[in-house]
């Protein structure tokens, strides 16, 4: 994840370029920039759901899943298809809603002691998902169950393969 997040972060500069014409050296911040900083979120979010999407109908992995020799895939081994991989991330990021929706709108007024202990709790129902692969049979995460998609890992290539 740490491999993928890098890439996604160095996408998502590339993706703001758009939009730095438009803010005069303004922050994109809502109260301050109005609906453009929420074109801006919708934006990012169909950029990341592009690139998760695209990876993991391809080929079924990114780059950091490549490197780890995991492939995301349906129960019968077949590729993922876009409904898939939407879904998947609709789910999670229905997990990770608490931590963006309190991060723009309810936080921002509390002390930064309180603001760090909820944000690290809006994260439990995300980690509950990981955690869960632990309890369950086929080893799977709520959104891998939910979504029916697998996480497998392939094997090891021989010495002297291509």
């Amino acid at each position: 994840m740490l491999y993928d997040t890098l890439l996604v972060v160095a996408v998502l500069v590339v993706a703001t370029l758009p939009f730095l014409p438009f803010l005069h050296g303004r922050v994109l911040v809502p109260a301050e920039v109005g609906g453009l900083a929420y074109l801006y979120w919708i934006w990012e979010v169909v950029v990341i759901a592009a690139f998760f999407g695209y990876f993991w109908t391809h080929r079924g992995q990114t780059v950091g899943m490549l490197a780890w020799r995991l492939r995301l895939q349906r129960p019968d081994g077949s590729s993922v298809t876009w409904g898939d991989s939407l879904l998947r991330l609709g789910i999670v990021a229905a997990l990770l809603a608490p931590f963006g929706l309190g991060d723009w709108f309810i936080w921002h007024h509390w002390s930064p002691t309180a603001r760090k202990i909820a944000m690290y709790a809006s994260l439990a129902p995300l980690a509950l998902s990981y955690a869960w692969i632990w309890i369950d049979r086929e080893r799977l995460a709520w959104h891998d169950r939910w979504s029916s998609t697998r996480v497998v890992v392939l094997p090891k290539r021989a010495k002297g393969a291509r």
